[in-house]
């Protein structure tokens, strides 16, 4: 484990109030919160700036009674079938499905697979999730 360094922040009392609020129950202590907005905010780099390949989830949620919604789902998918690893479908309702692929690749590509699937007609709510595959963290 490296070193543990003790900085000090300053904030606003009105911003540190709702800080505590948005972490309570989720977080021990500001210490843990706070490190974790800094990594969030190196991978968000990481990524945008990468050269080498991202890793992680997009979520959709879809009618799937939407005419030609699953054809041209599958066609996207096929035509990035090196990004995608693996997917889990599931039925939410009578009219509702849910599916969570797992992606990696390089990021512009997996932007753009992303993307496509979600601007689909039939696509309620559509989320890339990326993460950096470890290597700033070592």
């Amino acid at each position: 484990m490296s070193k543990v360094i003790r900085t000090g922040v300053s904030i606003e009392e009105k911003l540190l109030k709702k800080f505590d609020k948005l972490i309570e129950g989720t977080y021990s202590n500001r210490s843990e919160a706070i490190r974790d907005l800094i990594r969030n905010k190196i991978v968000e780099e990481e990524w945008l700036d990468s050269e080498g390949k991202v890793i992680g989830t997009l979520t959709l949620l879809y009618n799937h009674h939407q005419r030609g919604l699953n054809k041209k789902m599958l066609d996207i998918q096929h035509n990035y079938h090196h990004i995608f690893k693996s997917n889990l479908h599931l039925h939410l309702s009578h009219d509702f499905c849910l599916e969570v692929m797992i992606i990696e690749g390089e990021p512009l590509k997996v932007q753009q697979a992303a993307e496509s699937l979600i601007g689909l007609k039939g696509v309620k709510h559509g989320k890339l999730t990326i993460s950096s595959r470890g290597e700033s963290f070592k």
